[in-house]
């Protein structure tokens, strides 16, 4: 990426003009960057990346009901309207909501994109309840650190995947098994959940269907995508095909097991941020940020996502 100056985002009648304080970087990020969802989101280069924001509105559109000039905010804007590595970005009011009140921007914006990958896995795909069990893959990570305490905070019993060196910070965040994924073989150790949130590689994909009870859910934020993803977003006929055969071989490994395997692709919400909001407000949730860097230095924070270590999110902070 390369700093560079471009015009002042068009805003559109139901849109807001968000002033950039802080943007939380996230491996989507990377991904798009190396091109590794062009099949599903086409973007042309040059693009603005970033899809975590918080900041402040400084206009709105005609048909903006929800919020005014001077509010906080934080967002994960929409797919094809991404940017927040920026000074102003553009969100559809209904993609944002106001930004909660007990913690700092640069702690807001680290929310947005792990918060609702974490909401609609294990809230609206898994439904899940208290009293049943969850493996959380990757628990110290961005997704990880949010979802084991969204699902402690529903009363799940939370099992995880970590080193030995983020032990005490996975089971302050909740989590009741912790697993050394550098000296130990999950599968040997879990069995019988009701849910799986995998974000790791094929491998553990396959193992993960394995810990699962008759008629538990694996969902997937790390692929492949299926022909459920592909028809909610309306992609193309050809691109649905080649969906359909990418998770072919896991989606029958799951049907032999008596299990569902689904796979997501967080999208926009600002209802569903507002409930986070609540949460946060009410400390049953908090922020985990592992490090703030300056604008100047987003590749610099890009590269250490990318090394796979960091402990919860890493932010840039707007000037």
């Amino acid at each position: 990426m390369r700093l560079g100056e471009m015009s002042e985002p068009t805003l559109r009648d139901a849109d807001v003009l968000i002033q950039v304080q802080a943007a939380g970087v996230n491996l989507l990020d990377s991904k798009i960057k190396r091109g590794e969802f062009k099949l599903i989101l086409p973007y042309r280069m040059p693009l603005v990346l970033g899809h975590d924001v918080a900041g402040v509105v400084t206009r709105v559109g005609s048909r903006v009901r929800q919020f005014k000039v001077g509010d906080q905010v934080y967002s994960r804007p929409a797919d094809h309207r991404v940017g927040t590595f920026a000074e102003f970005i553009a969100v559809n009011e209904n993609d944002a909501a106001a930004k909660p009140k007990n913690v700092t921007m640069e702690e807001a914006a680290s929310i947005p994109l792990v918060g609702l990958t974490a909401w609609q896995a294990l809230i609206e795909k898994a439904d899940l309840k208290k009293g049943q069990k969850v493996f959380i893959q990757a628990g110290s990570g961005g997704v990880g650190s949010f979802a084991i305490q969204l699902a402690k905070h529903i009363g799940a019993t939370v099992a995880t995947t970590t080193s030995g060196a983020n032990f005490d910070l996975v089971k302050s965040l909740g989590a009741d098994i912790v697993i050394d994924y550098k000296k130990d073989d999950f599968e040997k150790i879990l069995q019988n959940y009701d849910v799986v949130l995998h974000s790791q590689d094929a491998g553990a994909l396959e193992k993960s269907l394995r810990v699962l009870k008759p008629g538990g859910m694996l969902i997937s934020i790390s692929g492949p995508p299926d022909p459920a993803f592909a028809k909610g977003a309306a992609v193309p006929w050809f691109v649905s095909t080649v969906v359909r055969l990418l998770s072919s071989a896991v989606r029958k490994k799951a049907n032999r097991r008596a299990v569902k395997y689904s796979f997501l692709f967080v999208r926009a919400n600002g209802h569903q941020l507002r409930e986070i909001a609540r949460l946060i407000d009410a400390r049953a949730i908090h922020p985990v940020v592992d490090r703030v860097l300056p604008f100047e230095s987003t590749n610099e924070a890009l590269a250490y996502v990318e090394t796979g270590r960091t402990r919860g999110k890493v932010v840039v902070k707007i000037k």
